[in-house]
């Protein structure tokens, strides 16, 4: 019992200072909400180059529906997500939305498809995905989406190429928080992988996100520690032509 109240008060340190709050932990997905409505899953990939490297999606409720953006990276971690967003949130999943085609986005898609739950994705993502023999997200955008969640919009927006050609944002209006993906690093992060990117783009790119979204209040990076608009600010710099 002592043990279980030191892990609380743990928790709570750690988390409450930035409104934020560990719901869910397995060894090998965690769930945190961000906002009222808005919740971070984060799951992990072992890759050869960077380790083991935790990866961010996002949900969005309103009412009883909620959006998820990226799926965990594999499919037995997508129906552990299916089944918290169920049975936990008690809400209806009405689309999983991958922001590019690697598979920390759409590793687990097939999990979501055999649940009934639909997919779509920009134009450039269905491509990609096809090219290199993933699941295929189901329904298609051109270059901007609204995606209605309960009764509220969520903003999908292709901006330009950076992390790769397909990459896009999610962007919560009734919250002011951006799903930046791996389009959007953590402070103090490196450039990471490069292998798909457009990097004489990439600060182009997120310059358009901050003039569309100068009220952003929380911005969720791919990888690492979610913040505010300070992350764009420092994607556009470090990705900056010198």
């Amino acid at each position: 019992m002592m043990m279980k109240r030191l892990l609380f008060v743990f928790l709570c340190m750690s988390f409450g200072a930035e409104g934020q709050q560990k719901l869910y932990t397995s060894d090998r997905l965690i769930i945190t909400s961000l906002s009222e409505n808005t919740f971070v899953h984060t799951s992990f990939l072992q890759t050869d180059d960077f380790g083991k490297v935790a990866c961010n999606g996002l949900i969005v409720r309103d009412g009883h529906e909620v959006v998820v953006f990226d799926t965990p990276t594999d499919d037995p971690i997508s129906q552990e997500l299916i089944r918290w967003v169920q049975d936990d949130l008690k809400c209806k999943i009405v689309s999983i939305v991958p922001t590019h085609f690697h598979s920390d986005c759409l590793g687990g898609l097939a999990a979501f498809h055999a649940a009934g739950i639909p997919s779509m994705a920009n134009e450039k993502t269905i491509e990609l995905a096809t090219q290199n023999q993933m699941t295929v997200p189901q329904k298609v955008f051109s270059g901007k989406s609204n995606l209605l969640v309960g009764r509220k919009e969520v903003h999908l927006r292709f901006f330009g190429e950076g992390h790769t050609r397909d990459n896009i944002v999610a962007y919560f209006p009734a919250e002011q928080v951006l799903f930046g993906g791996c389009l959007i690093k953590e402070l103090q992060a490196t450039k990471g992988f490069l292998g798909d990117a457009n990097v004489s783009a990439w600060s182009e790119t997120v310059a358009k996100i901050q003039a569309a979204y100068p009220q952003v209040n929380h911005v969720v990076p791919g990888h690492g520690a979610v913040g505010d608009a300070k992350l764009l600010e420092y994607t556009r710099q470090l990705f900056a032509k010198p």
